[in-house]
């Protein structure tokens, strides 16, 4: 090892022959064997900084420790304009890891698909995500820059995300886990184009035209045949709305062997199009749907949290990797999209109504359509945490 000779009686220093080069007779795999003798970091950062004319250098508060001999290269072995090292605390965020070398274990052990995996803390992995450019300078703006570790709650950056999104993002109406409504006193073949807005917060967004017909889709939790207190969606004998559509009300429940509920037999009246009843009666509940003929399969990869704790780092008894939320991922292959998604490309940014923000995946092809959640539309760990 080579040693500076650094004068002590300067006053701001309080260290003492730091190490600033390090000889290794050992192939390097660019250069060979053309040198052996490295720069340590604690020497190359200022003199490469100052080289490529940086202004300020801002580092991580591990880093200030290392600050007086950063100040000493610059002062003794650079003339003119020198950099100046500004420390700040990192940004930590619970329900993740944010270790470049944790990050690169789970990509090494297939514990995610990369390092764009939208369930990453990485840049590449919010944009795979959905995550705006806006919505994450929002997030840095509302959490500003500490000389104190802490941790943020990942909260803020899902509502940074969500208030972008509810502005921009235009509305449709996909069904995740398809349930067959079949209107009984609708008329055969028949079709209807109904007015949807495309973004209630905008109006300059315009509306767009949805097919409505005898046999639609809806949500399969969206019934119950043994409704709990406090179940407003459909149910024998209740009287439901369909969004921008129909009243409709559950006549009959039609069910395979198992005795699982393939289908529901309703019927609807015509005077409540649009959804409103001319003499003024009132429902619930407010379903989305999609016409059956019309439909557009997609795959939804629903994502969560990477960890099921606030703190993987602290797990008693465990590792990181043991704290994995096993729901961080699922995928469904068998949505059902209103026809407007059917020409869809890259990047499309969209609210599934009463679902949650998606965005078009790069794994999306022409006839396969695979969609991101993003967030959905409100922070379902806090309704959790409060039980």
């Amino acid at each position: 090892m080579l040693r500076a000779k650094i004068d002590m009686a300067s006053p701001n220093l309080n260290m003492r022959d730091p190490t600033l080069y390090r000889i290794r007779r050992a192939t390097h795999h660019r250069t060979g064997d053309t040198w052996c003798i490295y720069p340590m970091y604690d020497f190359a950062h200022p003199l490469s900084d100052a080289i490529e004319k940086i202004t300020h250098s801002l580092c991580t508060l591990e880093f200030e420790d290392h600050r007086p001999l950063y100040n000493w290269c610059v002062e003794n072995l650079i003339d003119g304009d020198r950099p100046q090292q500004i420390e700040f605390a990192r940004l930590n965020l619970n329900y993740t890891v944010m270790s470049k070398r944790k990050l690169l274990q789970l990509v090494q052990q297939n514990l995610v698909s990369g390092w764009d995996d939208p369930r990453m803390p990485t840049i590449s992995g919010l944009r795979r995500r959905g995550y705006t450019p806006e919505s994450i300078r929002d997030f840095c703006g509302r959490i500003g820059v500490a000389k104190k570790e802490n941790v943020i709650d990942i909260a803020q950056l899902e509502h940074s995300i969500r208030e972008d999104l509810n502005k921009r993002a235009p509305r449709v109406m996909v069904v995740l886990r398809p349930l067959k409504v079949v209107i009984t006193n609708y008329p055969e073949g028949q079709v209807e184009l109904l007015d949807a807005r495309n973004n209630p917060e905008d109006e300059a967004a315009g509306t767009r035209k949805v097919p409505f017909s005898r046999v639609l889709y809806i949500e399969r939790e969206d019934f119950r045949e043994n409704p709990p207190k406090k179940f407003f969606r459909l149910s024998p004998g209740r009287e439901v709305r369909l969004r921008c559509a129909y009243f409709i009300t559950c006549t009959e429940v039609v069910k395979d062997d198992l005795g699982n509920v393939v289908e529901l037999r309703c019927v609807y009246d015509p005077a409540t199009r649009g959804g409103d009843a001319p003499d003024g009666r009132r429902v619930k509940a407010t379903l989305h749907w999609v016409s059956a003929p019309h439909a557009v399969p997609v795959e939804a990869r629903l994502y969560d949290r990477l960890f099921s704790v606030e703190d993987p780092d602290r797990g008693e008894g465990q590792t990181f990797v043991d704290q994995l939320n096993p729901a961080s991922r699922e995928v469904l292959s068998n949505c059902m999209a209103e026809p407007s998604l059917a020409d869809a490309v890259v990047p499309l940014q969209v609210q599934f109504e009463r679902l949650g923000y998606f965005c078009l995946d790069l794994d999306s092809r022409p006839g396969a359509l695979v969609f991101n959640r993003t967030v959905t539309l409100r922070d379902a760990w806090a309704r959790i945490e409060q039980r």
